[in-house]
């Protein structure tokens, strides 16, 4: 057997153990049919992965989960969130959160600074889409605040533009390992001269059903203000983000931004901010120069003093546009002034002033694409934020039933070419408990990015979390194939 004929077999094979529906068949005919064009089906199996979220005692946590009911969806299936101890000793124990049934989204809650990472499986009907949100509120300390994270899929590479070892800054890398075996796990930080050479972030190691949070000014000694993190797995695969806590600004996490990128949309600029910083890194050989332009309700226009940025190869580079909102809803668009070369960026929103100032982290972000989903979601203090920089966008969003009671509800937007529009949700009607809500675009031949921002109050501030909505990844595309044994012969 060749190497091409493998290569099929293993491939098709692989999207079956996903989806339970790729096969491989005899033709009637020679064997020299061509294959039909690729499927859309809905994936039989999902994983999530939530970090521990907080090391306060003052820290009260809701899980929020939710899976979309999707066309073509097959069997009863299941799905449950464990603590990451429990299942690495293969404990029955009780699940944290068991969602009852797709279309109403179930929320659990923890007290406390000993809530460990979560472990999720979803099965059948609960695979397609299903999503998890982490949110956490504490009252005081470093971090006080709002802070919220959308539960992810392990992988073995993540960026995270926007970390920090300043004075006044403690931040942690959270490795979640799902699998049987240990993973390896290199960390690499890049500041504003490049990378910070340090043997300690090389090599390590993260137990079988286990989570690691690793404080970031223990791997380098220097501070700075403005650091990439770069998470790569040389073996086995994690779930990873980082945890910003400021002893001022409150805090947040950041999620893994977009792969590097020639062009990069940062959606969902809450119109109050007060200061932003955009942190940007291009991780090749050649330097990257950008044109910074902002997505408002009205158009794409260009910030004055700051309309472009030059981003050095292997340092981070950093950018303060201020109150750049100025009261309006507002994404960045960066696009490069020539030659296009790849770049993961992110910015550091803060609102309020003074003693009532509040931080959040918003990561470049990939298109909704066909479905994404938000979690969580309140009838007060809920806000989605879509933009479509490229063209004119149908959007239809969808308030799902409430946890606790309500009917679902749906309206389609319009999203002008290059703009960005705060939409007036649907909310459920009788909504009793939080909601989900579901954002698709009409068409991904015009892409759309989204963003959904909670505020909170919490003694005196307005603390606040904002996370980007990519594609829920409850579908995949299965080829029809057919088996050509032809090949045997080549």
């Amino acid at each position: 057997m060749n190497r091409t004929t493998l290569s099929l077999i293993v491939g098709v094979t692989a999207l079956a153990a996903v989806t339970g529906f790729a096969s491989v068949t005899t033709p009637e005919g020679s064997g020299t049919d061509t294959a039909k064009a690729a499927e859309q089906l809905p994936v039989e199996r999902s994983g999530l992965l939530c970090p521990a979220p907080s090391t306060s005692d003052l820290a009260e946590t809701t899980y929020t989960s939710f899976t979309p009911v999707t066309e073509g969806a097959q069997g009863k299936g299941q799905a449950e969130l464990l603590d990451a101890g429990d299942a690495r000793e293969g404990k029955s124990a009780k699940p944290v959160l068991k969602p009852g049934k797709p279309g109403t989204p179930v929320a659990g809650e923890r007290s406390g600074d000993d809530s460990p990472a979560l472990i999720g499986t979803a099965e059948g009907a609960f695979a397609s889409g299903w999503t998890v949100q982490e949110t956490t509120e504490v009252t005081a300390g470093a971090g006080r605040g709002l802070a919220g994270v959308n539960c992810t899929a392990a992988d073995t590479e993540f960026w995270f533009p926007g970390a920090s070892t300043a004075k006044g800054r403690t931040d942690y890398v959270h490795l979640t390992n799902p699998d049987d075996s240990a993973a390896v796990v290199d960390v690499e930080l890049y500041g504003k001269e490049g990378l910070l050479k340090s043997t300690a972030g090389e090599d390590l190691t993260v137990r079988p059903h286990s989570s690691e949070p690793i404080l970031l000014s223990t791997l380098v000694p220097e501070e700075e203000t403005d650091l990439t993190v770069h998470v790569t797995v040389r073996g086995g695969r994690v779930g990873a983000a980082v945890q910003a806590l400021d002893d001022e600004l409150g805090g947040d996490w950041l999620a893994a931004a977009a792969e590097p990128a020639g062009n990069l949309v940062i959606p969902g600029i809450p119109k109050d901010a007060t200061e932003v910083r955009l942190v940007a890194f291009t991780p090749g050989g050649t330097d990257a120069d950008l044109k910074v332009r902002l997505a408002t309700p009205t158009g794409l226009i260009t910030p004055a003093g700051n309309e472009t940025l030059r981003v050095k190869s292997g340092m981070t580079t950093a950018l303060d546009l201020g109150d750049i909102t100025r009261g309006e809803a507002g994404s960045l668009v960066l696009t490069p002034t020539s030659q296009a070369v790849p770049v993961v960026a992110g910015v550091r929103v803060v609102r309020g002033k003074g003693d009532a100032q509040e931080t959040a982290f918003i990561p470049a972000a990939n298109p909704v694409g066909t479905r994404a989903t938000a979690v969580g979601n309140t009838a007060k203090g809920t806000t989605l934020s879509l933009t479509a920089p490229e063209g004119t966008a149908k959007v239809k969003v969808t308030a799902s039933a409430g946890s606790e009671g309500g009917e679902a509800a749906s309206e389609t937007f319009t999203i002008k070419s290059g703009t960005t529009q705060d939409v007036e949700l649907p909310v459920p009607d009788g909504l009793k408990g939080t909601y989900a809500l579901t954002v698709e675009p009409a068409s991904a031949a015009t892409p759309v990015y989204a963003a959904r921002t909670l505020t909170a109050r919490t003694n005196g501030v307005s603390a606040f979390t904002v996370q980007v909505l990519p594609d829920d990844r409850g579908t995949v595309s299965v080829p029809d194939a057919d088996q050509d044994l032809t090949i045997l012969q080549k």
